[in-house]
């Protein structure tokens, strides 16, 4: 954070000082809320959930260093009492960026969001000094302890913005006001809360409603290949750039195709001039992604052959999304179980059909959250387009869902053994220990409250113990 003393943070976020015997006192560090992240010149943040209460840690955070505490009662060490924790982070968020001299780039969207930051950041690194949002922290916390984690040498703050309802991101926006706004596709991630797509990009709109006019520098990148999103372009006063495959995209890919090993590679087009991609990430919807990133490094002054560059050699920053590993006995294990929506499950197949040609492939399933009326029906979806696909064998794991997706392979013609419906993650793991053999590919994708990273780790250390044994 850009070093500031606990009197002007207090006078930032409204709050009184206690037992602070100097104010005159600089935060030099990070603003954490994990007393674990604390080092020398932090301000520790108290929140108060539903199990743990931050206040309890304050003293261990001033112990290991912290300079104060951002809290919502006095706790006998240093301290910047609030009545609201949660918007004094906000404010203090709000008056650090206005500080800065970076450049805010907000991403949203229903699926890739991401994956999608991840090589923003990854491109813009080649530019300049970035600062971006670590794993999915996009919500009214995570995101202004990302932007608080900016410095004055940051040039671009590269910030996730996700949603549950209407008004959310208009919330986030006021507090770290973008210059650039991405909007990536409208799906039907969370569309139970939402009440059905016209509501979602109602609610990922605000993004590009927020954006400075065009001749203040704002700049709306929206996918052209997704109607909703394109029409958000009446919804800004700032440039619009397009992105996408359409020939009317201003940043599109042609000549798309799968390596051998399933990663994507076309021919990048920008307004000023072309360059050829081969990612290192797996599957065809990664080029949706790159495109939004290389729209973004475009508008940001990078040329397309150091965008190509950066695009190609770009990896997987963030943990469980499409996270390939081969075991020592040439199984090939894809963890992409950080979370599912009927347009990411989809793709997640397709990527595992084109790693597994000539080889067994293996799609253990869970169910897709917070789809309300739709579930049934896209659990059923995704069941049949494994069996399209010709994957080997579907396991479905879990409850109601589950049997969903077993029912629609079942409906599609996979009428034998080529899919299964088991109980929980252990009969998973019991089933793929005793039956995988050395070349499979096997995807492990589910919402987050499923829990199935636990296959994939659990299969990846069945390959460890044999690696072992072996020797």
């Amino acid at each position: 954070m850009i070093a500031l003393s606990l009197a002007e943070i207090a006078e930032v976020v409204g709050g009184q000082t206690h037992d602070i015997p100097d104010p005159s006192v600089q935060v030099t560090g990070p603003v954490v809320r994990d007393s674990r992240e604390v080092g020398p010149g932090c301000l520790f943040v108290a929140f108060v959930g539903e199990r743990v209460d931050g206040h309890d840690f304050a003293q261990a955070a001033v112990e290991a260093g912290s300079a104060a505490v951002l809290a919502s009662r006095p706790v006998g060490v240093p301290a910047i009492v609030v009545d609201d924790v949660q918007a004094a982070l906000g404010a203090l968020a709000r008056h650090v960026v206005s500080r800065l001299g970076a450049t805010l780039v907000a991403l949203t969207g229903s699926a890739g969001k991401t994956s999608t930051k991840d090589l923003i950041a990854q491109v813009l690194q080649r530019k300049a000094p970035t600062v971006f949002t670590p794993g999915s922290l996009n919500n009214e916390i995570g995101l202004p302890l990302t932007a608080l984690s900016a410095t004055e040498d940051t040039r671009f703050l590269v910030l996730e913005m996700g949603a549950r309802g209407i008004g959310h991101i208009r919330y986030l926006t006021e507090l770290t006001p973008p210059k650039v706004g991405v909007v990536l596709n409208v799906g039907s991630a969370h569309i139970g809360e939402f009440g059905g797509r016209e509501q979602i990009a109602q609610a990922k709109g605000e993004l590009v409603e927020s954006l400075p006019s065009s001749d203040a520098g704002g700049i709306a990148v929206l996918n052209a290949d997704d109607p909703y999103v394109r029409a958000m372009a009446s919804r800004t006063k700032a440039k619009v750039i397009l992105f996408g495959e359409s020939d009317e995209a201003d940043v599109r890919a042609e000549n798309v195709r799968l390596t051998d090993s399933g990663q994507p590679a076309f021919r990048l087009h920008t307004p000023s001039g072309a360059s050829d991609v081969t990612m290192r990430l797996y599957g065809e919807h990664h080029v949706s992604n790159a495109l939004a990133a290389a729209a973004v490094a475009h508008e940001l002054g990078m040329s397309a052959d150091e965008i190509a560059v950066a695009l190609s050699e770009a990896g997987s920053l963030s943990r469980w999304r499409m996270e390939v590993t081969e075991r020592p006995d040439g199984v090939t294990i894809v963890n992409d179980a950080y979370n599912a929506n009927p347009e990411s499950m989809k793709a997640a197949l397709r990527a595992l059909a084109a790693m597994g040609r000539g080889r067994r492939t293996w799609a253990v399933l869970g169910k897709m959250a917070e789809l309300g009326d739709e579930a049934l029906a896209e659990h059923d979806a995704v069941g049949r387009l494994a069996v399209r696909l010709n994957v080997s064998k579907l396991v479905a794991v879990g409850g109601r869902e589950a049997s969903w997706l077993q029912l629609g392979a079942y409906n599609e013609g996979s009428w034998g053994e080529e899919s299964v419906h088991v109980s929980d993650a252990q009969a998973a793991i019991d089933l793929l220990r005793s039956e995988l053999r050395p070349g499979d590919v096997v995807l492990v994708k589910a919402s987050r409250s499923v829990g199935l990273e636990s296959v994939a780790q659990a299969l990846l250390e069945t390959g460890a113990e044999g690696e072992v044994a072996a020797r």
